[in-house]
């Protein structure tokens, strides 16, 4: 028999008119709140030490939330109130996709409510403002007010950085442009070099200088510093006038072109590539296009945190439904814009306890500005994406799972079958990636038709890419593949320290011999037309 499905409204009616009825499984999350309650009057009568049962939360970490008992209450009483309502939402009669939107959705909420986001209830905030004599509020309204003209809250010193100056550095040239990205040939610094070059395919939806954040963090120099010759797709940051454009311009004048134009600098028939992220999807799918008319354009495949089976998207997922992307289709699904800043917006939400509330504790609450943090300030140089390659991505992608399938999609006029694609792949994934989850990305290793290999890293989805090995941080593991990724971690080997030599040393039997290092960039049909990083990647989003 079919269950009928839960209208959420009504359960919500029967919730107030009969909690007994509607929520028995919601009783121990109602004893939990009750002893909270309990404890809570034990604080004011005195009955209670301050310390006693303190919250562990980080944002209540500081000794005023500890001791006072004005506010280790309040913190505690609220932290019940959250664990209740999650544990009443896991007993809620709702299918799996339902309670997860509403989880999130919910999760927005409390964390919204948390004490120490409001003035008249965070007692750093007020010791701070009586310390100052006030200074600390005025200085809070003006960061308040210097966020409200730009659109976004401020999470680093923007003065403190410069693409070109400190940020993105590694030597280099543009030597190829068209409307939608630059191709950037970066100089040697070895006196040999591979013969095979590399290819870097970043996300078109940030810039690409998170590959080459500072010399000591860049992937893209130490890369280089093995001894390969790295082209880079440095993505437009498109404007109304690109609102054209869709996913299979993207193919053809964004990562086929590169590849081309690499091939024929570097007088090769084959590249190493790598994609991140979105990046990566275009990657796997440009590849395919040419190897559905039986052309193999890689040597090898890197892929990192990348989707290609969209099976579990992870609660980015929970925003797309057919709805949605329906009314995306019909406003700018034959031309328009996807703004950045509504992006970045997006993942912030994911993480809101560390990528919003915070800077408007300390900004607007305590009147400190943020610090210089480079990984930060490239988080906040957001870009557009035309609405008709935005579109086709959600649809194809996140509703549909389409690209998985052999011949499920259709791009550049042939059927696309990843398997097709026959060079070994090499494919990482951060394990607490909140945009990409692990076993996602491990699910690329069933679809490729090469020889694979799967390396895990600790950390997120940009923190665990971004880990050089001279800092010395985190782990990763490897091993062998296995038929699924909970088989694999159970195998699998924790190894101290970065996956970047892991990858090059797998990278390196797939370059070819060591040849004389190039000694300009470019060549006569492809002369060089500025110094990198390129005028592309220093437009701001519009």
């Amino acid at each position: 028999m079919t269950t009928p499905p839960i209208d959420p409204t009504a359960w919500l009616d029967d919730l107030m008119q009969a909690p007994g009825a509607a929520w028995p499984a919601a009783e121990p999350a109602l004893q939990a709140w009750q002893q909270g309650l309990a404890q809570i009057t034990a604080f004011w009568t005195g009955a209670l030490d301050p310390g006693a049962g303190a919250p562990t939360d980080r944002r209540f970490a500081a000794d005023a939330w500890q001791q006072d008992p004005r506010f280790a209450p309040l913190a505690k009483g609220y932290l019940q109130l959250s664990t209740m309502l999650s544990q009443a939402l896991a007993a809620a009669p709702l299918d799996a996709r339902s309670k997860a939107q509403w989880g999130f959705a919910l999760r927005q909420v409390v964390d919204a409510m948390s004490p120490a986001n409001c003035l008249a209830t965070n007692p750093e905030a007020m010791q701070m403002a009586l310390d100052s004599g006030g200074a600390s509020l005025v200085e809070g309204a003006r960061l308040f007010q210097a966020d409200l003209g730009q659109g976004r809250i401020a999470m680093s010193d923007v003065s403190a950085f410069e693409v070109g100056r400190n940020l993105a550095t590694t030597p280099g040239s543009v030597v190829f442009e068209n409307e939608l990205m630059q191709l950037i040939q970066y100089a040697p610094s070895t006196a040999k070099v591979h013969q095979r070059p590399l290819l870097i395919v970043p996300p078109c939806i940030n810039k690409f200088y998170i590959l080459d954040l500072q010399p000591d963090s860049s992937l893209v120099a130490y890369a280089v510093a093995q001894g390969h010759t790295v082209f880079l797709v440095s993505w437009r940051n498109v404007s109304a006038e690109q609102g054209r454009l869709g996913w299979d311009d993207y193919i053809e004048e964004g990562v086929l072109r590169a590849l081309d134009v690499a091939r024929r600098i570097s007088r090769t028939d084959r590249l190493n590539t790598l994609g991140f992220c979105i990046g990566g999807t275009l990657l796997a799918s440009a590849l395919a296009v040419p190897a559905a008319r039986g052309e193999q354009l890689a040597a090898s495949v890197t892929l990192l945190t990348t989707m290609l089976d969209f099976s579990d998207t992870g609660e980015l997922g929970l925003m797309v439904d057919e709805a949605m992307v329906a009314q995306r289709e019909t406003s700018i699904g034959a031309g328009g814009l996807v703004r950045g800043r509504e992006l970045a917006q997006a993942f912030a939400a994911l993480r809101a306890n560390d990528l919003i509330w915070p800077y408007v504790v300390n900004g607007y609450l305590k009147g400190k500005a943020p610090p210089a943090f480079d990984l930060l300030f490239w988080n906040s140089d957001d870009t557009n994406l035309p609405g008709p390659m935005y579109c086709w991505y959600l649809r194809q992608t996140y509703l549909e799972n389409r690209l998985r399938e052999p011949g499920g999609t259709l791009q550049c006029g042939v059927p696309v079958d990843l398997s097709k694609i026959k060079a070994p792949a090499f494919i990482y994934a951060s394990r607490e990636d909140h945009i990409v989850p692990w076993q996602t990305a491990y699910a690329s290793t069933q679809l490729l038709g090469g020889d694979g290999r799967f390396v895990l890293g600790a950390s997120g989805h940009i923190a665990g890419v971004i880990n050089p090995p001279a800092k010395r941080k985190r782990h990763h593991w490897t091993g062998a593949l296995q038929p699924d990724a909970p088989a694999w971690l159970d195998a699998a080997k924790q190894i101290e320290g970065s996956w970047w030599p892991a990858w090059s040393d797998w990278l390196r039997p797939h370059a070819g011999p060591l040849v004389a290092a190039p000694r300009k960039a470019g060549g006569t049909k492809f002369p060089v037309i500025e110094a990198a990083p390129g005028r592309y990647v220093q437009t701001t989003a519009s």
